[in-house]
């Protein structure tokens, strides 16, 4: 004689199909020594909502014809956050964050405001999960939902990906030093600035501009080269937004 699901919250609430025979006429679903509320029986099923409870207990149905063999049920404690890494990310989603806490083992959901994603469990302190698309920039709140129940508290910040609108002045010499300015967007969370394959010493002035200092071309040779802005939101990229200038021969 099933029963399904075979684990639920300590506060109750689970609906709970138990699947046998003679069945009909069922007056008591029993979990421990509490009654659970009958909400449909046939003669080969009845389902209840699981009173509160802690621990395994066992599960009896009684009917005219007398009381069934025990099944076990297991009462699950609510899950517990405690962090979440990274805290934020691209507002078009996919990015993996991890979530620690404990009573995770059976977690089935995990909530960004609105939009669910289903996690990967590691074990009972920590899951992983893809980070679904957002609605726009912004926090929303994270929850988690078990067999336990749901537990909110977190906060994940989707960002939108920077732009890039003007570099002034786009040529400088080889050998680096020109102090530059980057217009755009969302620039804000800037974590590097690229010019090639070369970092730049950058400082973020407002959300829409970055004053940065070229460094010198690897080989010291002339030519453009692509400008590139990460941010917690994503890259952008000028390409060929600065040429490197040869310097005078004599």
């Amino acid at each position: 004689m099933p029963i399904s699901p075979s684990q639920g919250s300590t506060g109750g609430g689970t609906v709970v199909t138990i699947t046998g025979t003679n069945l009909a006429g069922a007056t008591a679903v029993r979990f421990g020594t509490k009654t659970a509320t009958i909400t449909a029986n046939t003669p080969t099923s009845v389902t209840v909502v699981s009173p509160s409870g802690t621990g395994t207990v066992p599960v009896t149905v009684t009917t005219p014809g007398g009381t069934s063999n025990p099944l076990s049920f297991f009462y699950v404690g609510p899950p517990f956050k405690s962090s979440i890494s990274p805290v934020s990310g691209v507002t078009a989603g996919g990015d993996t964050v991890t979530i620690n806490g404990s009573g995770l083992t059976t977690a089935t959901a995990v909530h960004f405001g609105a939009t669910t994603a289903t996690p990967t469990v590691v074990n009972d302190g920590q899951l992983t999960v893809a980070v679904p698309a957002g609605t726009g920039p912004g926090p929303v709140s994270v929850s988690v939902t078990t067999a336990g129940g749901t537990n909110n508290g977190l906060t994940y910040t989707y960002v939108d990906a920077p732009t890039i609108g003007t570099v002034n002045p786009n040529s400088g010499p080889a050998t680096g030093g020109t102090v530059v300015t980057i217009t755009g967007t969302n620039l804000s969370g800037t974590q590097s600035v690229l010019f090639g394959a070369t970092p730049a010493p950058f400082s973020v002035l407002s959300d829409t501009t970055l004053s940065v200092v070229t460094p010198p071309t690897p080989d010291g040779s002339p030519g453009p080269a692509d400008v590139t802005v990460t941010t917690t939101g994503g890259s952008a990229t000028a390409a060929g937004g600065f040429t490197y200038l040869a310097g005078p021969g004599i």
